[in-house]
Parts: C-alpha cells; sequence; structure tokens
C-alpha cells in the first residue's frame, strides 16, 4: 500500500523532494546558534533535564551540556539555568530569554520558508527524476 503525499508538493511532485532552511548564526568560528542547538534547548524545555535531553537526541550528557554553555557563553542572558542535587535531583530550566531565543529562531526559519515557498517549489521541480 503506497504512504499518502507527505506535503502539498510531494502530491504535485509526485515525490518526497524538501526543502529546509538551517539557518546558523556565528561567532568568530563558533556557531553560536543553530538547528541542534535550538532542538536540543527545545528538549530541554520539554523534559525539564539536560541528561533526559541528551537521551533524546543521542548523545551524552557531556556533548549536550558543552553545547547548552556554548550558547549560554554567546547569550546576553542565560538561556538554560541548572540547579544540582536538592531532594529531587536537581533540574534545568529554560529561561525566558531562552524560550524567546527558541521562538524567534523557528519564527525566521518558517518566514524564510514562506517568503521563498514558490522558488523552492520551483526548484523541486527542476530536480532529476527517479
Amino acid at each position: 500500500m503506497a504512504r499518502p503525499p507527505a506535503s502539498p508538493d510531494e502530491a504535485r511532485t509526485g515525490r518526497g523532494a524538501q526543502a529546509r532552511f538551517r539557518l546558523r548564526i556565528g561567532e568568530g568560528e563558533e556557531i553560536a546558534i543553530g538547528p541542534g542547538k535550538i532542538a536540543l534547548l527545545e528538549q530541554v524545555l520539554a523534559s525539564g533535564s539536560i541528561n533526559a535531553a541528551a537521551k533524546a537526541m543521542g548523545m551524552s550528557y557531556r556533548r549536550a551540556w558543552m553545547l547548552i554553555d556554548e550558547v549560554n557563553r554567546h547569550m546576553a542572558q542565560p538561556v538554560v539555568l541548572k540547579a544540582t542535587g536538592g531532594a529531587h535531583g536537581g533540574g534545568t530550566e529554560v529561561t525566558a530569554h531562552g524560550r524567546k531565543l527558541i521562538a524567534l529562531y523557528r519564527k525566521v526559519e518558517a518566514d524564510a520558508a514562506k517568503a521563498c515557498a514558490r522558488d523552492l517549489r520551483q526548484i523541486i521541480q527542476m530536480l532529476a527524476r527517479p
């Protein structure tokens, strides 16, 4: 049984080609903000835990903490605050600044996709047929 088209573009072109924007904001040689860091922040927001977010994304706690620390260092205000220990084992909070960063990043992605939708459809239609 054939799967239904995932998008109107797929239905129109008969294939699953899609365009994705991968916005990265750099400072010097480092990527201050990018799609992976935003996805990690979203996972921390959903779980309240760096460890749970790391597991959900298939990375080590250390790697997740290093990425969060990079974002925090580049931002004017912290995007994540970490509480250690305590009766319930600590936790992690995505700050209001972090929630605003996530929302703005996703808005820029959506606005860019919308602004370029017609041109992107034309590029997808120019792809070679399988």
